[in-house]
């Protein structure tokens, strides 16, 4: 099986084998379709989606996998959400979503103001390619759940529909 995955992200790509060790992956930079910052689960979701066609299009394999992280404003505070999507050569489609956590308001701030989360982070936590390593929520979690877990949690979701589905 050839799965795509429609990042250079190491830490999604990383996820993705973690999950589907058997399969050959294939990273393709894909266009989401959506705002480099998502701000709602909406953009966020659409853009994975958008990521697993794109790449399975562009990879011609049998799966196109699409992951995003994005932030959803709710009363309570601006929060990380991320997304996941994969598709499959006969049409079938599965998205879910992961885990949410709190950001700090300076964090919060700064995305209002027009700004990226990468580059925030890169700043806030003086690192740098924090979306390549531990990820916000690294580092907000001090090390417990790192970008890469975040992401897989969502990638066997996804497996476990297509296996279930299937």
């Amino acid at each position: 099986m050839i799965i795509t995955i429609g990042s250079k992200n190491f830490a999604k790509i990383k996820a993705v084998r973690s999950v589907f060790e058997k399969a050959e992956i294939i990273s393709i930079s894909v266009p989401s379709d959506v705002s480099e910052q998502p701000f709602s689960d909406d953009e966020t979701m659409k853009g994975a989606v958008n990521r697993a066609n794109n790449a399975m299009k562009a990879g011609n394999s049998d799966i196109g996998i699409g992951l995003e992280g994005g932030v959803v404003e709710m009363s309570s505070g601006m929060y990380l959400c991320n997304w996941g999507a994969l598709v499959d050569q006969s049409g079938f489609s599965a998205v879910a979503g992961g885990a949410r956590l709190r950001l700090p308001d300076e964090i919060a701030d700064a995305l209002r103001k027009g700004n990226e989360l990468g580059p925030v982070m890169d700043e806030y936590a003086k690192i740098k390619n924090v979306r390549q390593l531990e990820g916000a929520v690294g580092i907000f979690t001090n090390g417990r759940v790192n970008r890469k877990e975040m992401f897989e949690h969502v990638v066997k979701l996804l497996s476990g529909q297509y296996e279930f589905y299937k």
